[in-house]
């Protein structure tokens, strides 16, 4: 259930209730692909770290350890000990990314799975299957993921399926959550608008899934080879054909003013791999721009990574020795890059959030976009 509180041009401020917590909007979902962050932080640490959402792989976690292995030990929640909102993924971006064999046809996706060559068939029905097996708070969609650029026929034709696809994942859905075993009968369901950089098939293919009124909608396939500023359009075209009343989802985005363009542009979750990859090789954001921690100038520098963040990194450790750790390839380095990143990230949500509250979003776009996109 989503609540609009405020609005500031297209910008929004809400609250998106769920059977696991409720979630301020806007939000950043942490993404923990094999139901663990990669760099050392655990569902103990996320809390605090200011983590309201965490997002999982239903492809990963299906190969490894198995969905009916996570099943059985309780669903996701239990599995990983993270007891607020978990989003999964569809395994749709997986299928169409990672597999290099693949065959699409109206049943799914045969495709040779990425770690054994093992092949492995997935579809709609099985898609919904795995996600009630790992029990998350809000489950994907399956869809095609097309690539920019993409042939307009092409598009035009996959955008058909993925709204057959989506249909066919709601009557799932509905039936395994009437299930009596099943581990989260209130699971929620997304759709997801795809069209590639075409404004007239996104928005044909946004009205055609909103007339479906499920949970909430994401905005799929950008920041895959399409320029920012085709993004940022896409996005613009799409915006006034979704629900109001329900949650706005851009997958896969992204940097800092990625996330401020975003909601500026009514955008209410977000997710990316950025942060957590970005500071496993020495690369921070902080509140005057970007470090590259590996640079010589940091080498006897004896103030915190960000003399404005409270996090434990900054709070306890000096750029000095950051530094070394990271010139030392010493895994603590990654530990506590990524610890300070995630939240980064979070406490900038926060102050977005802030500012929606107060009607001063406009003032605090124009200020942070220049500054959060620099190279120090």
């Amino acid at each position: 259930m989503y609540k609009l509180l405020k609005q500031e041009g297209r910008a929004r401020r809400g609250e998106f209730k769920t059977v696991h917590g409720t979630v301020q909007t806007p939000a950043f979902m942490n993404v923990g692909t094999s139901a663990a962050i990669k760099g050392g932080i655990s569902s103990i640490d996320l809390v605090d770290l200011k983590c309201q959402v965490e997002l999982c792989n239903t492809y990963h976690l299906h190969v490894r350890p198995g969905d009916d292995v996570i099943r059985a030990m309780g669903g996701l929640h239990q599995f990983m000990n993270w007891h607020r909102p978990i989003l999964t993924d569809s395994g749709g971006f997986q299928v169409f990314s990672l597999a290099k064999l693949r065959k699409i046809k109206e049943e799914g996706v045969t495709f040779a799975c990425h770690l054994d060559g093992k092949r492995i068939f997935m579809g709609p029905e099985e898609s919904m299957r795995i996600q009630s097996n790992l029990g998350s708070t809000i489950a994907m969609a399956f869809d095609e993921c097309i690539e920019n650029p993409a042939p307009y026929d092409y598009t035009e034709r996959s955008i058909a399926r993925t709204t057959r696809w989506l249909a066919r994942c709601k009557r799932e859905m509905a039936r395994l959550n009437e299930l009596p075993d099943t581990i989260n009968p209130n699971q929620m369901l997304f759709g997801i608008n795809q069209g590639s950089t075409y404004a007239d098939l996104r928005i044909r293919h946004m009205q055609e899934i909103a007339a479906l009124d499920l949970n909430g909608y994401a905005i799929g396939g950008l920041a895959v080879g399409e320029t920012a500023q085709e993004m940022y359009d896409t996005i613009e075209a799409v915006e006034p054909y979704m629900p109001m009343d329900k949650p706005r989802y851009l997958m896969g985005v992204g940097t800092p003013v990625n996330i401020l363009e975003g909601v500026y542009r009514g955008v209410d979750l977000f997710d990316c791999v950025m942060p957590s990859r970005n500071a496993r090789h020495g690369t921070l954001f902080t509140w005057e721009g970007i470090r590259i921690m590996h640079n010589e100038k940091y080498k006897t520098d004896s103030r915190p990574l960000d003399e404005h963040c409270g996090c434990p990194t900054c709070q306890n450790y000096s750029r000095g020795y950051l530094r070394h750790l990271f010139r030392v390839n010493e895994m603590l380095a990654m530990r506590l890059g990524v610890q300070h990143n995630l939240y980064f990230y979070n406490t900038l949500m926060e102050k977005i959030r802030e500012a929606l509250d107060t009607g001063t979003y406009e003032a605090f776009y124009r200020t942070w976009v220049p500054i959060l996109g620099k190279r120090i």
